[in-house]
């Protein structure tokens, strides 16, 4: 039938309905979409291009061009403006991976100014030399390990970097949104960030991935810190960054079985960890506390009657900048783990970070004021950090309120933790074990209790009904209505804690019968490490000495869960 629409306002009408769904496409299409980001020997693609550049595009006349000359226009400005889009996630993400590497600053920092004078040189190179270290083992196998199974990001990418095998058939039944890998133990591809890996999308993945896997291998050298050889923390960062780290990574952010726990059994979204309280945080704090316990309290810090002995940090001011600068780095840690910056959600993330760094520092102040009588300057950081530490996995999935909450029990929380440890003689000079292991633990926990339901539809792979999440059900906890959410949480952090400390804590046993020992001689330790492992002290101004005659048994006997004849030997030799 003829239209008595005049020609000219139904080509107008014709284009504005193209316009219209060109639109639509480029935010509801599927990832693997022709106009996204595809591997490129180069690295993806390596500009924006312009309607101009897409290949059978003429810019066409209103009045005269035909419906497929529309078509060919309005898909070329789809494909002009997807490409703008995932520019904007790729600089959102790698901005965001610069300001967590930049958080290396703030542990060496805390770390150093935590520790005795005498060892300051030895504390900072091992924060110093971890980041090299760690990425060289991500670099190699980790990368690979951990992301070898990704199908898709936020970010535009990665293209599908490869499967992930499973033990046998039997952890096959079911599937996943990105296709059935089985229960995922670990990525196959990727290794040296080669074959697929080799795409500018999965390289910002890299990038991001590294700098978190950082984080977790300083939190040992904390722990450790004032009697770790250097040559033993070499091997062992390395460890961690390749092989340690990444294969739990996987399980939780690579699409392996624990976040799987949703869609396979039914336990709310899965494992749900946003920015890391357990893959991160947690990890790290078990590792600190396998490897305290292993390489044993520093001579002195106990006595025979159960007497804590003090060990005063050297530079609380250093202690509190370095605080500072994990607080600004953080917004980069929680609010970048969108890997988007076209998701609205990132404003709450980091409001949520800010407002539980400050109520667990006003708890910590508070609780301090209360119990010692004094505030302590160097608990009210472990307060913050505790704070930051526990908000970490449930920022995006709770409102400012409840993360109030979340940071203040924090606060407190790290300061029981660190008297408790203390009381069962597992020494920590920085207390890592409280602030990432006990509060990463309570925020996985967290999740499951706080989270509302109005963010995470389709979280891995649970409650999606369409592609924008406008719809369907998000990430909510006990108090919301899914005490599901709770179990899958706790099965995450006891995995984290067992797959640590067995592990890591076999590599670190096996590292020092290897080498002889992780811990330096006893002589060493009282004199300090700075010049005998680094050949360089901190501060010129102070090298103490002792001479191996020198060396009291009284000291020595304060060594617990130590070979005291072994280290007097070694005094004396």
């Amino acid at each position: 039938m003829r239209s008595f629409l005049p020609i000219y306002l139904r080509r107008r009408m014709l284009a504005l309905a193209l316009f219209v769904l060109g639109l639509v496409g480029i935010f509801a299409a599927e990832p693997a979409r022709a106009d996204e980001p595809a591997a490129d020997p180069i690295g993806a693609y390596q500009t924006t291009p312009t309607p101009a550049s897409i290949p059978g595009y003429t810019k066409p006349d209103p009045e005269k061009a035909t419906s497929k000359e529309l078509a060919t226009a309005i898909d070329a400005v789809a494909q002009s403006s997807s490409r703008s889009y995932f520019s904007i996630n790729f600089v959102w993400v790698l901005v965001a991976g610069f300001l967590v590497i930049f958080m290396q600053a703030g542990f060496a920092l805390v770390e150093t100014g935590l520790v005795r004078a005498k060892n300051a040189a030895h504390t900072m190179s091992m924060n110093f030399a971890v980041y090299a270290l760690g990425m060289f083992g991500f670099f190699v196998s980790g990368f690979a390990l951990m992301c070898g199974g990704f199908n898709g990001t936020a970010i535009g990418g990665p293209v599908t970097l490869g499967g992930l095998p499973t033990l046998s058939h039997m952890f096959t039944v079911g599937s996943s949104i990105n296709g059935d890998h089985g229960w995922g133990l670990f990525g196959t591809t990727g290794f040296f960030l080669t074959g697929s890996a080799y795409d500018g999308a999965a390289i910002v993945m890299f990038l991001f991935m590294m700098a978190f896997m950082d984080t977790t291998a300083t939190i040992v050298t904390g722990a450790c810190a004032e009697r770790w050889s250097y040559k033993s923390f070499f091997i062992y960062s390395i460890f961690i960054g390749g092989f340690i780290y990444p294969i739990f990574g996987c399980w939780v952010w690579g699409g392996g079985w624990l976040a799987q726990l949703g869609y396979r059994l039914g336990l709310g979204h899965g494992a749900v960890d946003y920015a890391g309280s357990g893959v991160v945080h947690l990890q790290g704090g078990a590792l600190a506390l396998i490897t305290a316990i292993l390489i044993g309290p520093r001579i002195g810090k106990y006595g025979k009657d159960g007497k804590v002995n003090p060990i005063l940090p050297h530079d609380i001011p250093m202690v509190q900048l370095g605080t500072f600068i994990l607080a600004f780095g953080w917004f980069g840690f929680n609010a970048g783990s969108s890997l988007a910056g076209t998701d609205g959600r990132i404003g709450i993330v980091a409001v949520n970070t800010m407002i539980a760094g400050m109520a667990a520092t006003l708890s910590g102040i508070l609780y301090m004021w209360k119990v010692v009588g004094k505030p302590d300057p160097s608990m009210m950081c472990n307060s913050m950090l505790a704070g930051l530490v526990a908000i970490t996995s449930p920022c995006a999935f709770v409102t400012p309120v409840s993360a109030f909450i979340i940071g203040a029990i924090a606060g407190v929380l790290v300061v029981w933790s660190v008297f408790f440890f203390d009381k069962i003689k597992i020494d920590d000079p920085v207390g890592a074990i409280s602030v990432h292991g006990v509060n990463g633990l309570w925020g996985l926990i967290a999740v499951g209790l706080f989270s509302d339901g109005t963010y995470g539809a389709g979280w891995n792979g649970v409650g999606a009904t369409d592609y924008l999440g406008t719809k369907g059900m998000g990430v909510a906890g006990l108090f919301y209505g899914d005490g599901k959410q709770l179990i899958a949480q706790f099965i995450e952090g006891g995995v984290a804690i067992a797959w640590n400390v067995v592990v890591g804590g076999v590599i670190f046993y096996a590292l020092g019968k290897v080498l002889g020992s992780n811990r330096v001689p006893a002589e060493i330790e009282l004199a300090g490490l700075d010049v005998p492992e680094m050949g360089i002290p901190g501060y010129p101004e102070f090298i103490p000495t002792v001479a191996p005659e020198d060396v009291p048994a009284s000291a020595l006997e304060m060594a617990d869960g130590l070979s005291v004849p072994r280290l007097r030997a070694q005094a004396q030799s």
